[in-house]
């Protein structure tokens, strides 16, 4: 018997929950999931189709003739990839309520790799609550800050 997590979507229309075996992910950068997430590559958790339970939505697109993707049609969140045929699919680990302690094991579809993407740990690094025009914004708005 596995782990079973949760997650869902940024507006909270679409939401899953799923039973993982372990907490091995993987990096996808083919041009289909550049193109879907609109960034240089997708985070990603291999799980047994029959495992996952969409509690609500989501919507598919068909992304290409063998392959269809789920999302939010509300608020737009890629949330997966699945083949047509075939008993596994993947959900982006973004998408969890709980992402942390998710491993990368390999990287998948480097044919479209950005190699600068890939070690970026000597870049400056900056959280979002030492941006002042950010937190001033959120606080005016909710008079809160997000998660």
């Amino acid at each position: 018997m596995g782990e079973t997590v949760t997650g869902g979507c940024a507006c909270g229309a679409a939401r899953y929950e799923v039973e993982i075996e372990d907490r091995d992910a993987y990096l996808c950068h083919c041009r289909m999931c550049q193109r879907a997430s609109g960034n240089i590559s997708l985070a990603m958790k291999n799980v047994l189709k029959n495992k996952l339970d969409w509690r609500s939505g989501p919507d598919w697109y068909e992304s290409s003739p063998i392959a269809r993707r789920p999302y939010c049609a509300k608020c737009g969140t890629s949330l997966g990839f699945a083949f047509n045929e075939g008993d596994y699919m993947d959900i982006t680990i973004a998408t969890l309520d709980a992402p942390e302690g998710f491993t990368p094991t390999h990287h998948f579809g480097t044919e479209h790799l950005h190699e600068a993407w890939l070690d970026t740990s000597a870049l400056p690094r900056k959280k979002t609550t030492d941006y002042q025009p950010l937190v001033d914004r959120w606080m005016d708005a909710t008079g809160s800050l997000p998660e």
